[in-house]
């Protein structure tokens, strides 16, 4: 099963989960492999060219299958050259912050980041990600520009916002969580 983000993000934690159910019905194990990069595409790119036989399956979210097929000039075809075998669950995006930053309400956030959006970074897990496009929607709704950062995971996100590093991202509940 090709996912195509870092280990430990939702994509990641959902496909761990159903491969360890999958494990059982077919009677051998399911392995992931996390092919980072291009808000998913190089893994989904590298299950269009695989063999039509049944043994790859692609972890496909809207970033995958909406997004980046109406951004860039994919060498596949995210409508024809797939299959849908089961719709997956959801996760809400939240903000989340550091406790280093001094907001402690939406609206004291968005002051801060007005007054300060020079210096805030805000991270994403990809180009074209549901992070991405939250953060382009905050920067529309807020009217600052604020820095924006792309990673190749909410995990790897998740690791800077732990340290310090960057102030600010949304994630979906089942990495904030946690």
């Amino acid at each position: 099963m090709l996912v195509g983000y870092a280990v430990g993000g939702p994509s990641d934690t959902i496909a761990r989960i159903m491969a360890d159910r999958m494990k059982v019905a077919l009677g051998q194990p399911v392995i992931i492999e996390n092919v980072t990069g291009a808000a998913g595409s190089l893994a989904v790119g590298r299950g269009a060219r695989s063999a039509p036989d049944g043994h790859t399956l692609v972890m496909g979210d809207w970033s995958t299958h909406v997004v980046n097929a109406a951004m860039y000039d994919l060498q596949y075809d995210v409508v024809r050259d797939f299959e849908p075998v089961s719709l997956l669950p959801s996760a809400p995006q939240i903000i989340v912050t550091p406790n280093a930053v001094p907001a402690k309400n939406l609206n004291e956030l968005v002051a801060w980041i007005k007054a300060d959006a020079d210096k805030v970074s805000y991270s994403t897990s990809g180009h074209g990600s549901p992070s991405h496009v939250s953060g382009v929607l905050l920067q529309n709704v807020t009217g600052a520009k604020i820095q924006l950062v792309p990673y190749r995971g909410a995990a790897l996100v998740m690791q800077d916002m732990v340290a310090g590093t960057i102030q600010l991202s949304m994630f979906p509940v089942t990495v904030a969580l946690p």
